[in-house]
């Protein structure tokens, strides 16, 4: 099996990883809407696509996040799930690589295991008490200190890609202080169970389930960083999110465009795709992505092409760029599914899919409301 790691060029791994996630819409589609699509994840492993985002010195491929946007674009286009889900493990890779925020024996035998197992990681920090750790919330998750490491209790929701996970990285509160670690835990330690809770109407196949602590053991050195001291840094990598739903925006054109160019009711001659009214909206539809394609991209391009400095100061622009291409993906699907009308509610097409799927990026960090107030401090600072 070809490594994408291996590939020299973008335009390799595009052509790889396209014939790759080939299958991957078809498969949803046969799934129950509960079911966690294993396979996809299993070819995502086979061609290395989990060690792209680690540094060159470690054996990855080191990739820059507009690269790295580009193609979770392409894993949304065939299900929004799969791509939202990887790209948890891919940008905190890419971020964990950059920022080396852990001791550098713990962060180099995982990404030995990510290299050549295809092991997944995924941060596990909202809690039922809490919500969003956006927010600010302490979580309730304790670790308790012993003399031969730690034992770690709670509970965490939405914990995207559970079922596969090897690593979760765990947000918990160490008892006698005021602080707040992460601590890295194997999915096989005794005491570590996923609850499969996951119900929702979106991102059905993301396994986002509860990830339940019982007096779990860790070594001393699984206590990975400590970040109640930390002032929260713009993340780059959180782009990831935004480019999912724009991927599944673009997925609801293809379509749509498909049905314009072909449907033609004994009423006209020609397609529908002539008609002014459909035209319209299919060019509001494509202005609609230009539009977030460049901004996406834009502010990508920038983050890779700056120090920490600059990026220090981007937390502004990250959360623009969420918010506004969020939003128009959901405005884009909205306006696909008008194209084709009536049929875009059929449960065998993909439309139904997208419309609930698309929807999730509402929810996802940051949240539309902080964004607003961070733009508008932005405003005034400047000004003064």
């Amino acid at each position: 099996m070809t490594n994408l790691v291996k590939l020299q060029t973008k335009e390799e791994r595009i052509q790889l990883l396209s014939k790759t996630i080939a299958p991957f819409g078809e498969r949803v589609r046969q799934l129950p809407d509960d079911a966690f699509p294993y396979e996809n994840f299993k070819d995502l492993q086979e061609i290395g696509y989990p060690a792209l985002t680690v540094p060159t010195e470690h054996g990855g491929a080191g990739i820059p996040l507009d690269e790295l946007l580009t193609y979770q674009q392409l894993i949304a286009q065939a299900d929004g799930s799969t791509a939202l889900s990887i790209g948890w493990h891919m940008g905190i890779m890419k971020h964990l690589g950059e920022s080396r925020p852990w001791d550098e024996h713990v962060y180099t035998k995982v990404v030995k295991d990510v290299i050549e197992n295809g092991a997944l990681l995924n941060n596990a920090a909202t809690e039922p008490a809490t919500g969003s750790p956006t927010r600010g919330g302490k979580p309730e998750t304790t670790a308790v200190k012993t003399d031969n490491g730690w034992v770690i209790t709670g509970r965490k929701t939405f914990t995207t890609l559970s079922p596969i996970l090897t690593y979760f990285v765990v947000s918990a509160s160490i008892d006698g202080t005021d602080d707040v670690g992460n601590f890295l835990v194997k999915h096989d330690l005794e005491g570590v169970h996923v609850e499969e809770t996951w119900d929702s109407i979106a991102m059905r196949g993301s396994g986002s389930h509860d990830l339940v602590l019982e007096e779990v053991h860790l070594n001393k050195d699984d206590l990975v960083e400590i970040t109640s001291n930390q002032k929260r840094k713009p993340a780059g990598w959180l782009l990831h999110i935004p480019a999912c739903y724009l991927g599944i925006a673009q997925a609801a054109q293809k379509d749509a465009v498909a049905f314009a160019t072909s449907y033609s009711p004994n009423s006209i001659k020609g397609t529908i795709s002539e008609l002014p009214n459909v035209k319209q909206k299919l060019g509001d539809l494509e202005l609609l992505l230009l539009e977030s394609e460049y901004f996406l991209h834009a502010v990508a391009d920038k983050w890779d092409h700056h120090d920490e400095e600059i990026r220090n100061m981007m937390g502004p622009e990250l959360g623009a760029v969420k918010l506004s291409v969020t939003n128009k993906a959901v405005q884009a699907v909205d306006l696909a599914m008008r194209v084709v009308g009536a049929q875009s509610l059929k449960l065998k097409n993909n439309f139904e899919r997208y419309y609930r799927d698309v929807r999730a990026g509402l929810h996802n960090p940051p949240m539309d409301d902080m964004t607003i107030i961070q733009l508008a401090d932005k405003s005034i600072r400047e000004q003064a």
